[in-house]
């Protein structure tokens, strides 16, 4: 009887000794859980992705990125932009010009038919209708002439290159024209050049003037 008690306490020890081996390994276990955060991310990767400096370079360098591609993005259309004006500045001249090629055409028989006239009239009357279709041209291309004798004197239509006394006129207006002026809609391509109007000098005033001077 004694034997059989000894051999059960006998064969109870290597079962006692085998708890302390899985509790030794649910600590170790624990060990590893201790090495995390409370959210499972390690805490090498933390310390890697709170750094600061490293933020800042990235968020610069992506600004650099964007402010070099919105410049290129800029450039080129300042580029297209000055190309289609100049193609556009193209076009209008050349329009103007088949327009105006008629005219020259008509010019040059003009002066072939003023070679062998021998009266003046045709001529004239010729060199008129070319005159005549010119202007007609330019009034279908939006241009007119600058209106001027009869006009009063305007310093941002007209350019006064002489002044004469005349009582026909008013003084300030313009009495003739040496050279056209043209307008384009409302914008001034040449000013006109014109003879302005002044008023006479009276003779009373003439006879004072010279009453007035010293004698010599």
């Amino acid at each position: 009887m004694v034997d059989t008690n000894d051999k059960s306490g006998a064969e109870a020890e290597p079962t006692s000794e085998s708890t302390p081996k899985s509790s030794s390994g649910s600590s170790g276990g624990g060990a590893s859980v201790s090495s995390e955060t409370a959210d499972g991310t390690p805490a090498s990767a933390d310390g890697a992705a709170a750094d600061p400096v490293a933020d800042a370079k990235a968020e610069a360098q992506r600004f650099k990125d964007q402010w070099m591609r919105s410049a290129a993005d800029f450039d080129n259309f300042r580029k297209r932009s000055r190309r289609e004006l100049e193609d556009t500045r193209k076009a209008g001249r050349e329009e103007l010009l088949k327009d105006l090629l008629p005219v020259f055409d008509n010019l040059e028989r003009a002066m072939t038919s003023a070679e062998r006239a021998t009266e003046v009239r045709p001529v004239s009357d010729g060199l008129k209708m070319v005159l005549r279709q010119f202007t007609d041209t330019l009034g279908r291309s939006g241009i007119t002439k600058v209106p001027t004798v009869g006009q009063q004197f305007d310093p941002g239509l007209h350019e006064a290159i002489q002044q004469v006394e005349t009582d026909e006129y008013p003084p300030g207006t313009v009495v003739a024209e040496v050279q056209p002026g043209y307008l384009q809609g409302d914008r001034l391509i040449r000013a006109a050049m014109v003879v302005v109007a002044k008023p006479k000098a009276s003779a009373n005033g003439d006879a004072a003037a010279g009453k007035s001077e010293p004698d010599a």
